[in-house]
Order: structure tokens, then sequence, then C-alpha cells
């Protein structure tokens, strides 16, 4: 369901279906970056460990399924005071779209 700011909200489902964690964004591959970034992040990104994300679209039926994976780099050099030389970045691939059953 889109919310007033146009954003909408995606349940981090576990592998026994639990639901703990919530991500909003404009789009799921928006909602899929920030869950991307709460992995275990490797020492660079052809090291890192690619981690399935399911997230359903709260208020429909719709689950969408990502590759993502997360690595330390370093800070630009035109990083503001309050950013830590190291940084965590993430990438996620699309897998695709499932229903789940009523």
């Amino acid at each position: 369901m889109v919310r007033e700011d146009g954003k909408r909200n995606f349940a981090l489902r576990e592998g026994d279906g639990t639901e703990e964690s919530v991500f909003s964004g404009n789009t799921p591959r928006q909602a899929a970056l920030k869950a991307a970034r709460r992995l275990e992040p490797a020492s660079s990104e052809d090291a890192a460990d690619r981690i399935e994300l399911r997230l359903r679209e709260k208020g429909t039926d719709k689950v969408h399924i990502y590759e993502g994976w997360s690595w330390r780099e370093s800070a630009p050099d035109n990083k503001p005071d309050w950013m830590p030389d190291e940084i965590t970045e993430a990438n996620v691939a699309k897998k695709g779209i499932e229903h789940l059953e009523n």
C-alpha cells in the first residue's frame, strides 16, 4: 500500500515466514538496498556473499526476491565530518516476484 508520501513498506521475510524488519522506499529495489546494507559486510565487493532477500509488499501478496550483498569501502574524500572513514556499500539483483497463497 502506498503511503501519503508515495513510499511503500516492505517486510523482510525470514526462511520460516516470519517478518521482523520493515523497510520503506518508493520502489522494491530501494527497500532491498536498505536491507542489504544490514548484511555482514565483506572486505570487498568480489569477496561478498550473496544472500537471498525476500521482501513482501505490505497490503499485497507480492514477495519481491533479490540477491543482496554488502562490502566495506573507504569513504569519499569530500565526505561530511560526521561520516566515518570506512562505510558499508551494498548492491542487489532482482531474481523475481512470487505471490503468496491465501
